[in-house]
């Protein structure tokens, strides 16, 4: 029986649309998927340097009550099986008076070789995550960034190697080689198919169509945050289109996708209505660097769009990679600015929302946020806007309350899936170096913001999670962190 290389991932680009997108062996020259007993001719969109690249949409109408649908993928009238035997998947669409239910993740894989050979059962939680879709099926996954860790990439490409010894001048001096070139393609190839290919993740994305944003270690850690000498030069340039051409294939998959604000555009911002939600996914390092996170010619304008024609009904979701409300790092950055040590800080401290270059564009984001909060809840009481992030490695919520408007806007934290938590000896130093003071966004002190303590659990969630989101018949928005730890934490957000 054939084998797919990768895959397959579903998707979904609307509350009918759904994708399925996978990869094959490049002699491949056609592929049909049968969709709940119809067939349907494969669309190739691109190539690897081991694989062709497909994809299929389909349209699946809203019914009043929910129902299971089964697919399978077919080369030469053979159905063909993923990397761990599975020939036929199935996914669930929510009826339209069901309330959906949906699972936000982030932080699926390793920033380092230590940190997998210390972590036992590092696939666990998608275990778990797989064994409840059996029971209760998920009808949406969000996944926040970090899909995977790209960081190996400068261990594991023998002329990435060379170059890191190089002297930072010679570096950005140094011009791309097309051995350099096809050694990152062919990493970024393997990465995807190794790291998607455990039994209990493939499962979950090829049965539960799933809507994906990047963070930094999609590309390498701390993308978007060195100088700006260094994140210009030729090679780094390179790596990042490299990287953007499998995030685009297999975690967008493809720029035919609808839900792309704009299709034309550098950014992969998008955005849609799945039953009664709203997802808006921030692009929050296509466009970053040292000075901003999203650009005023591009994704700044569509975004003020999308938000004013905003319709009332339904809870709008917003994916953000990096938590807007968190811990103050302010002081640190300020000391650690003027020490030599500048440039190994980027990742820890240029990379969040409250890094001083970062204030102003955020204050931005979460007026608009309000602005739109309000609005729609002066229509509909019952719509809520959350915030989902991840990045940092551990569980939290907040909240972001003005109260002269009397709207709020809460953000659920999840982090990571794979990727552990801090150890007790690194939290207690991030505490040290940091605040969860309740913060003042103006003069007023109108627009509060604060950290907020889930039920049954500490502040802070220090241990791997994934939360899943629920609307209840209190209609309010149950927030539960499916974790590893002792602690089963929980939120109602009202």
């Amino acid at each position: 029986m054939k084998k797919l290389k990768l895959g397959p991932v579903l998707g979904v680009e609307s509350d009918t649309r759904y994708t399925v997108c996978f990869s094959t062996d490049p002699d491949v020259d056609w592929v049909n998927v049968v969709f709940d007993g119809e067939t349907m001719a494969c669309h190739f969109i691109s190539e690897t340097p081991s694989s062709k690249v497909w994809r299929v949409s389909v349209d699946v109408p809203v019914t009043d009550s929910g129902r299971s649908l089964t697919y399978t993928i077919m080369i030469a009238d053979e159905a063909v099986c993923c990397r761990n035997g599975r020939d036929s998947w199935q996914l669930y669409s929510p009826g339209q008076q069901q309330e959906a239910k949906v699972v936000y993740t982030s932080c699926n894989g390793f920033s380092s070789l230590d940190l997998m050979h210390k972590t036992q059962k590092p696939f666990r939680l998608w275990k778990k995550m797989a064994k409840g879709h059996q029971v209760e099926p998920v009808s949406l996954m969000l996944m926040g960034g970090d899909q995977l860790y790209a960081d190996s990439i400068w261990t594991e490409v023998v002329e990435l190697r060379k170059w890191n010894c190089l002297s930072h001048k010679k570096k950005i001096a140094r011009k791309v080689s097309k051995t350099l070139e096809g050694q990152v393609d062919r990493f970024y190839d393997r990465l995807y198919q190794d790291r998607w290919s455990s039994e209990h993740m493939s499962l979950m994305l090829a049965s539960v169509p799933s809507v994906m944003m990047w963070d930094d270690h999609d590309i390498f850690d701390g993308w978007g945050s060195f100088p700006d000498d260094l994140r210009t030069c030729d090679v780094f340039q390179m790596i990042f289109r490299t990287a953007k051409k499998y995030f685009e294939l297999f975690q967008v998959r493809s720029r035919a996708n609808t839900s792309l604000l704009n299709q034309d555009a550098e950014h992969y911002a998008s955005a849609f209505k799945f039953r009664n939600y709203h997802i808006l996914a921030l692009d929050n390092r296509t466009e970053r660097s040292l000075k901003r996170v999203m650009s005023n010619e591009s994704q700044w304008p569509l975004l003020n769009e999308y938000l004013t024609n905003l319709d009332e009904e339904g809870h709008l979701l917003v994916l953000s990679a990096v938590p807007v409300v968190y811990r103050d790092f302010g002081f640190t950055e300020g000391v650690l600015d003027a020490t030599p040590w500048e440039e190994e800080l980027t990742d820890d401290l240029k990379d969040h929302w409250r890094s001083k270059e970062h204030q102003g564009e955020r204050a931005r984001l979460v007026h608009r946020l309000l602005e739109n909060a309000k609005r729609r809840t002066d229509v509909n009481a019952k719509s809520k806007t959350v915030i989902l992030s991840g990045d940092v490695h551990l569980g939290c919520i907040g909240v972001i309350n003005d109260k002269a408007k009397d709207c709020k806007i809460h953000q659920v934290v999840s982090s990571g899936i794979v990727h552990p938590a801090p150890s007790k000896l690194q939290w207690i130093g991030i505490m040290a170096v940091t605040n969860d003071r309740d913060e003042y966004l103006d003069e007023n002190r109108d627009i509060q913001i604060s950290m907020l303590t889930p039920f049954a659990s500490d502040k802070y969630i220090r241990c791997r999670n994934y939360v899943t989101l629920e609307v209840g018949t209190d209609h309010k928005l149950w927030v539960n962190w499916m974790s590893e730890g002792k602690d089963n934490p929980y939120y109602p957000i009202q």
